[in-house]
């Protein structure tokens, strides 16, 4: 009997981040995967599913506009239980740190399904920053059976905090995996528009989402950017806009007058890695660029005051510089204006996530769990 494995996501990142995993359970023998999504990030899914071949059989369509982040997961909770039992399912897999990922964890939780937590361990050590992702993670780890930690600094955070060490595993991070696939891959598409504002020159990527950076912190990030295109009329940033209106209102308001400035849709991942390679440095307030940036070879200026990912910068490959204006327009200066400063940083071929061996990794680990005896399985479906 093959061991039926829940894999829900709702965002990009998510997706992104399972589908190593999910094609490595399609591979190989013992496994079913089940794939459920939220539809967290509705818009954004499709075109990650076609890019890695994954076929959900249910979406639950939870978005709603204006929704509160409390209904958005009493949403999810309410929803998700018929499936996971329609389904069979014997264990669910949930990745890092969304309201997907908690009110999965919980509502299968309810079922008394056992939940594998994909990037666990992560900790800012302030509840609030990131909001609320790291109210998100810390819950997860109290209702998980098994904690996939993607490097020593977050399984050291989980037995900290008194999960035991037989249920932590220590796997490297799936989104390196992802990453080789995408490079690995022919990609004959062409975004003209991005082609033709990049071609033959220095360019810059800027993301930024979070929550705790609405408003006056990212209008300071913005502010630095005008600086930094005021300065040096030469230099290029792409900014690839989050769908949230608030993200789109502030850099529209401040930077679309700027042409050295390309405020542009969320780009196709394969499009938004070649960027990536592409660009001489990157500012950035997400989690997972943090990751695959420094895989890249590429210098990270964090735009946070403190970030769950230690191991770029202890590594020297990534940099905190939060909001202040003045302080991103000298670190960009630094490492455009220094080419010993810069190749510190960029340090290219840095393993601070792993491998790319992360998927391979996790499914050894569920098979050890539940597929180490001729019933384990069986003996699964039995524990509700």
């Amino acid at each position: 009997m093959a061991l039926r494995v829940g894999i829900v996501y709702g965002t990009r990142p998510e997706a992104i981040k399972l589908a190593p995993l999910v094609l490595a359970l399609d591979a190989a023998p013992g496994f079913e995967p089940v794939i459920i999504t939220t539809g967290q990030h509705r818009d954004m899914l499709d075109e990650i599913n076609e890019l890695f071949g994954l076929r959900p059989r249910y979406n639950l369509d939870i978005m709603r506009p204006g929704q509160r982040l409390s209904t958005m997961a009493s949403r999810i909770v309410g929803e998700l239980g018929d499936p996971l039992l329609d389904e069979l399912v014997d264990v669910a897999v949930v990745q890092g740190d969304t309201n997907t990922a908690f009110a999965a964890a919980y509502a299968a939780s309810c079922e008394r399904i056992p939940v594998a937590h994909l990037e666990a361990g992560l900790r800012t050590g302030d509840r609030f920053e990131p909001f609320p992702e790291e109210i998100n993670r810390r819950l997860i780890t109290q209702l998980a059976d098994l904690h996939f930690a993607p490097t020593a600094d977050a399984a050291g955070n989980l037995l900290a905090e008194g999960v035991r060490s037989d249920d932590v595993y220590v796997t490297g991070n799936t989104v390196i995996d992802a990453l080789h696939l995408v490079l690995d891959r022919p990609d004959d598409s062409t975004n003209r528009e991005l082609d033709a504002f990049t071609q033959g020159q220095q360019t810059v990527l800027l993301t930024m989402h979070r929550r705790e950076s609405w408003g006056i912190p990212m209008g300071r990030v913005a502010a630095a950017v005008a600086e930094l295109c005021r300065s040096r009329p030469t230099l290029r940033f792409v900014i690839p806009l989050h769908p949230n209106p608030e993200v789109r209102r502030v850099f529209r308001s401040h930077l679309s007058s700027l042409a050295q400035v390309l405020l542009c849709e969320p780009l196709r991942y394969s499009e938004f890695i070649k960027l990536m390679h592409r660009a001489v440095l990157v500012l950035t307030d997400s989690g997972g660029v943090q990751e695959e940036a420094p895989t890249l070879g590429k210098p990270v200026l964090v735009l946070r005051d403190r970030t769950e990912r230690p191991e770029g910068i202890a590594a020297g490959c990534a940099r905190l510089v939060g909001t202040d204006p003045a302080l991103i327009v000298k670190e960009v200066g630094r490492l455009l204006d220094d080419p010993q400063a810069y190749e510190a940083m960029r340090r290219p071929g840095i393993v601070c996530y792993g491998e790319g061996d992360a998927a391979a990794r996790c499914l050894e680990a569920l098979s050890e769990r539940w597929l180490s005896s001729p019933d384990a399985s069986a003996g699964l479906r039995t524990y509700r």
